[in-house]
């Protein structure tokens, strides 16, 4: 969750929300500003600088001029693989994609729908990680990406308490008529092959995204965006 602006987050620190991070405009010289950097510095929570244009990307609401701060409220982006479960929420596992340019879309899909995690299995050296971490808009550095074993993360979230669904075009239900609350974790497979069997096997539920076009598959980031939306719009019904 974002807070925007310096009355936004000049109230969350006075509510006591969860703040991780904030991003400050670089060439600010609002004393308002100042002081809240100076509150997060006594704190200890990470204060980073952008540029005007970077914190304008990142802004939910610019109107006519750029913020000045930007507060992350909610969730670190530094937390490890076993703080995000022991905290639970949302998460999604992307198994198997091939491509940075997807993996990197898909990352800031989870993000944008207010995931807390995003767990990748795939095949990619470090350049490659690099360029999905670019094509994300950096995502990773408002929510926690880790590279793991696929089979051994379901397991964790499990043992966590998460449901584990799968999204596959072989799967029994509609995301609308699922239950997508709670702790779960959310599994999308690559663009050739989908999930593998055994991460299939190891899950709860498996929906489907309606098709009725003669191309018998969607682009990577479309089906899970169908169900990143679906899931936000359950669990702020259920706020």
């Amino acid at each position: 969750m974002q807070r925007c602006g310096v009355d936004e987050v000049s109230d969350a620190f006075d509510a006591d929300e969860e703040i991780s991070l904030l991003l400050v405009r670089r060439d600010s010289q609002n004393p308002g500003v100042a002081r809240l950097r100076a509150i997060a510095e006594e704190r200890g929570i990470p204060v980073r600088e952008g540029s005007s244009s970077d914190v304008w990307r990142m802004a939910r609401d610019t109107h006519d001029e750029t913020p000045e701060v930007l507060a992350l409220v909610g969730r670190n982006p530094d937390a490890s693989l076993e703080e995000v479960l022991e905290r639970g929420g949302l998460v999604w596992m992307l198994a198997g994609a091939r491509y940075p340019v997807n993996i990197g879309f898909t990352i800031r899909t989870a993000e944008v729908s207010g995931a807390d995690a995003v767990f990748v299995d795939c095949q990619l050296n470090h350049s490659e990680r690099k360029a999905a971490l670019r094509a994300s808009m950096k995502a990773h550095r408002f929510m926690p990406v880790h590279w793991v074993d696929g089979s051994q993360a379901i397991d964790s979230a499990k043992a966590s308490g998460f449901r584990v669904i799968a999204v596959e075009d072989s799967g029994q239900a509609d995301p609308w008529d699922a239950d997508l609350t709670g702790d779960v974790m959310l599994i999308v497979g690559g663009e050739h092959d989908g999930i593998p069997d055994d991460m299939l096997a190891a899950s709860d539920l498996v929906v489907r995204i309606p098709m009725s076009g003669f191309v018998p598959s969607y682009n990577l980031q479309a089906p899970m965006a169908v169900v990143a939306i679906e899931a936000q719009r359950q669990r702020a019904d259920g706020d």
